[in-house]
Parts: structure tokens; sequence; C-alpha cells
């Protein structure tokens, strides 16, 4: 049976592309410096990003005179780029709930290794 799950690169891309579209649609006149800032990525690489969501048809920039970015443009969700924004929370959310859980589950087992009655070990000073 082959795997279907997404590969980690296209994780981390959907994840990009989730918080990006989220930073947008809260305050659409950010400037490709203060997402990439956010972000914690290089200009240049949200520079990449940004295109590919415009080049897929999700995001487009307009014209706007009251921008506080210095060229007087915003970026604005599409309506396809809205129902994208839902389907990537989804599975963004999804995501992270199983980690969550993952963690959970390891912090749970941690936590019963310390409270255990010593087993016939002793502590080294």
């Amino acid at each position: 049976m082959p795997n279907t799950a997404p590969s980690r690169r296209t994780q981390l891309q959907e994840d990009t592309y989730f918080r990006v579209l989220r930073m947008l649609q809260d305050n659409p006149d950010l400037t490709q410096r203060e997402i990439a800032q956010q972000l914690g990525v290089s200009t240049s690489g949200l520079n990449y990003c940004l295109n590919a969501l415009i080049d897929k048809g999700w995001v487009k920039v307009q014209n706007f005179s009251q921008s506080k970015n210095k060229f007087g443009y915003i970026y604005v969700l599409t309506p396809q780029g809205i129902l994208e924004k839902v389907a990537l929370t989804s599975r963004f959310l999804q995501r992270k709930q199983a980690e969550y859980e993952s963690l959970r589950a390891e912090i749970d087992s941690l936590t019963a290794e310390l409270s255990a009655p010593d087993q016939g070990h002793t502590a080294s000073p």
C-alpha cells in the first residue's frame, strides 16, 4: 500500500502557506519584511512563498493608497485563498493535535518514571 501521508517538506510548506495566509487575512498591508520577520524566514524566502500563493490564485495584490506599505499595496486573499486557508487550517490543526498527543504521552511516561518507587537503583551524586 503506498504511503499517502504528506512528506515533511510538504507539511512545512503547508504550514508556511497557512501562517502567511492567516497573517494576510488579519493584516493585509503588512510588508514582506514584516511578514518574514514575524515568521522567522528570510525576505527572499517569503517573496518566493508569496509569489507561489499569487500563482496559485490564493492571494492577489491590490493598490491601496491608505496602506502603511510604502509601495501602496495590500495582499488580499481571494475566495479560493479563503477556502484553501480553511483546508490548510484543518490539516494544520490535525497535525498539531497529533503532536500534542504524542508530547502528552511522553510527558506522562517521563512523569511516571520520576514518581515510580526506586527499583533498586541508586542515584549517583
